[in-house]
């Protein structure tokens, strides 16, 4: 649940809530606390009478609208025959995708300024006196 805070923000969520609620802190959270358990409760007694009244066995994950009906209504074969022609177009793109991801991967190594810049030779066949200009960050943008 608090997987994308640190520990400054957690810190200072607890500061703040101590400043809000005060001496009420442990009652407001034992109150929160006792909430989601009887939330909880409800949604157990709604989903097992939900069970009972269809005779099937329904978890609380199965409510949701697509997953209901590819459980209960939707065979294997008629789940098999929706997914056909929409899985090979997902091939498709899929393989398109990668192909521009490989492209794209080789212009980029190509505009790279920290890859070596072949020096032009002379008519002599050696190297000119002068070096090749460096490239820079708006060459290559």
């Amino acid at each position: 649940m608090f997987e994308n805070l640190n520990m400054w923000e957690i810190g200072a969520l607890l500061l703040l809530a101590l400043l809000i609620f005060g001496d009420r802190l442990p009652n407001v959270i034992s109150d929160g606390l006792r909430m989601v358990r009887n939330l909880r409760a409800m949604a157990r007694n709604a989903t097992g009478d939900l069970s009972r009244e269809l005779g099937t066995d329904i978890q609380l994950e199965d409510l949701h609208p697509k997953a209901f009906i590819r459980k209960h209504l939707l065979s294997e074969e008629d789940e098999q025959a929706i997914r056909k022609p929409l899985q090979s177009m997902y091939d498709d793109l899929r393989s398109d995708i990668t192909g521009v991801h490989e492209e794209l991967k080789d212009v980029a190594k190509a505009a790279d300024p920290r890859t070596a810049v072949a020096r032009p030779t002379t008519a002599t066949g050696g190297t000119p006196s002068t070096p090749a200009p460096r490239p820079t960050y708006e060459d290559a943008t």
